[in-house]
């Protein structure tokens, strides 16, 4: 495929313009992990001071789990036990080793740059995405939501030190969007809570922050647009979902879950 077409795919800010990357991620939403850990582990061998490449790696070992335990699926985000069981799933230990080991190397490399350079934007991007991620298995996968909430918290504050500085990284504002959101569906008391001890509960803002990503951002553009469908479908605006997914299912055409996302809205 031509560069140029990863770049209109997935964004086109002269922030990001590494085809490996790009390549990768595109791989990894079409659901093809191995050959995403592949194009990352290139990237990696041909750029060893970028935490960007192992990043994307560690982004592919979480996806694959969350493909293979069904938690991609709009049923799983939309039904409000799923947050409120906690009985963990059948989570795989190697999955789990070799994930921690790329947000390890990712974060080794981020720590050594930033030495030099407190305020490098890869480095502190690749912080924020470190966290994210980190924080998504705590979540959904091991239960720790205690833990999990410090680690949202610490992500949305790197993002803002990222943001403030450069405003074009456009995948930063997840962070924000996610923790804002997500917090949001929670019970007036606890929503009043988390705001006490310093989390966003504010759900139109986190809206607007993950539209900024899912329409200016680069590498987690498709997955803000994810987060936008599931969030129109609790909305009961299914009109907007559908065409959220015909533009992801048009994109990724391997990924069998927008299709069948798609489907159930037929």
């Amino acid at each position: 495929m031509k560069v140029l077409a990863l770049f209109i795919l997935l964004g086109s800010s002269a922030a990001f313009a590494e085809p490996l990357l790009d390549e990768g991620f595109r791989q990894m939403y079409n659901l093809q992990f191995p050959d995403a850990h592949r194009t990352f582990a290139q990237y990696e061998r041909e750029n060893p001071t970028d935490p960007i490449g192992p990043i994307g790696d560690a982004a592919a070992y979480l996806f694959s789990e969350f493909d293979r335990l069904k938690i991609l699926q709009s049923q799983f985000w939309t039904d409000d036990n799923n947050f409120l069981d906690f009985h963990k799933p059948d989570a795989d230990p190697n999955i789990r080793i070799q994930f921690e080991a790329a947000l390890a190397r990712a974060r080794q490399v981020a720590e050594t740059r930033m030495k030099t350079s407190p305020d490098d934007p890869d480095s502190l991007f690749a912080s924020c995405l470190r966290l994210g991620l980190h924080s998504d298995y705590l979540a959904l996968i091991e239960k720790r939501n205690v833990a999990a909430l410090s680690e949202i918290k610490e992500s949305r504050l790197m993002a803002e030190r990222l943001l403030a500085r450069h405003p074009e990284y456009y995948d930063a504002y997840i962070a924000a969007g996610i923790e804002n959101y997500l917090l949001s569906l929670k019970p007036a008391p606890v929503r009043w809570i988390l705001h006490a001890t310093g989390s966003q509960t504010d759900k139109q803002s986190g809206i607007e922050k993950l539209r900024l990503t899912a329409e200016k951002g680069h590498y987690l553009l498709p997955y803000a647009r994810l987060l936008l469908a599931v969030a129109d479908l609790r909305d009961h605006a299914p009109a907007r979902a559908k065409t959220r997914l015909e533009w992801l299912a048009g994109q990724f055409p391997q990924n069998k879950l927008y299709r069948e996302e798609l489907a159930r809205l037929q």
